[in-house]
């Protein structure tokens, strides 16, 4: 690896066996900007190794082998007479070839595809079988066992476990969930409204004019609610994505898209079992985040920001290269020190701790 020249500061935690990055103090690591054909909005976005996929509009699923240098256009085909194509929202990666991609849309438009050889074929793995029902978001532990998170049907939000890889579904018991508040909404904005952790932990989060976040230990099978210090002042704000440091601290960020650069409070935090804001700068909407040791990076369409110590405190990461307005991103994925972005028009981003800037 590399070392970032000037100021050194290493962020590890050996005891923890959080992997080290040397980063400067001085210069920032830079976002390295890519063009997609066909100009779609990319809101589902994955990473393992030097594999990265993004999802998107009109069954866009674009694959890279190579850290962000080339890519291939790996969409899923249209093969049944009738069918549109649909939003994919989110992606799930189990490893360079295998993934499912999660579609978006009111009943049957709501659906899952899943390949095994890098996204050459598709096949439709579940559909929605609810006319009222709409797909937000889907987490794994494990190739076999994953939750699925839906728009609310009959007053409580539609929450489905599998145990075999996604072939089959059951919904949590309704006991097991509480009652949705007056004007509570799930926005299917980054492919992180739903997240799981170890030991069957999994969190989801929630806006409208109740910003929450619900939290089950027991691989979903029953969950409680939490109200989150965000931005909850109108219907489009709230919690848009939640992600996990390298300690497993869980932070909610969000905002209003419809104020996308307004100062509010967009970011918190878990700590000492309480939600807290966190001093993330409040630069407008954030709807994804995602960390690599004691680095973390949250975006948002408009802008992103980058935390050296592990969401404690943060700063502007600026994208000089990008449009004013349009210098972050919609999604956000890492993994071996690799951050990988993906936002409008068909606009992706590798960001990389491993070499110099």
């Amino acid at each position: 690896m590399k070392p970032y020249r000037n100021k050194f500061l290493i962020t590890c935690g050996f005891a923890l066996s959080i992997p080290c990055f040397v980063f400067a103090q001085v210069k920032s690591p830079q976002w390295e900007n890519f063009q997609l054909p066909n100009s779609p909005s990319l809101r589902g976005s994955a990473v393992i190794d030097n594999t990265l996929w993004v999802t998107g509009s009109n069954n866009a699923v674009f694959v890279s082998q190579d850290q962000g240098k080339t890519w291939s256009n790996k969409s899923v085909p249209i093969s049944n007479k009738g069918e549109k194509a649909t939003d994919f929202r989110d992606v799930e990666l189990f490893d360079k070839h295998t993934a499912i991609v999660m579609g978006v849309g009111t009943g049957k438009d709501s659906r899952l595809y899943k390949t095994i050889d890098g996204g050459n074929n598709w096949h439709l793995l579940y559909q929605n079988e609810d006319e009222q029902g709409f797909f937000d978001s889907i987490a794994f532990w494990d190739k076999e066992n994953g939750l699925l998170m839906g728009d609310p049907v009959d007053g409580f939000y539609m929450v489905k476990r599998t145990f075999d890889g996604g072939k089959t579904w059951q919904r949590i018991a309704k006991a097991k969930l509480p009652v949705i508040t007056e004007k509570e909404a799930a926005f299917a904005a980054s492919g992180n409204t739903l997240i799981a952790g170890k030991k069957g932990q999994a969190w989801l989060t929630t806006g409208g004019f109740s910003a929450s976040v619900y939290h089950s230990s027991d691989y979903g099978q029953s969950w409680q609610r939490a109200t989150v210090p965000l931005f909850n002042s109108t219907q489009t704000a709230g919690g848009y994505g939640l992600a996990l440091n390298s300690q497993e601290q869980v932070f909610v960020v969000g905002g209003d898209y419809q104020q996308r650069n307004a100062s509010y409070a967009n970011m918190a935090t878990l700590k000492d079992n309480q939600w807290q804001l966190s001093q993330s700068g409040e630069h407008g909407l954030r709807t994804a985040m995602s960390c690599q040791g004691s680095i973390c990076i949250a975006t948002g369409k408009n802008a992103s920001d980058i935390s050296y110590d592990s969401g404690i405190t943060w700063q502007v990461l600026d994208n000089k290269t990008a449009k004013i307005n349009d210098k972050g991103f919609y999604t956000l994925a890492s993994d071996n020190g690799l951050f990988l972005g993906a936002g409008t028009d068909g606009k992706v981003a590798v960001l990389s701790l491993n070499k110099e800037p």
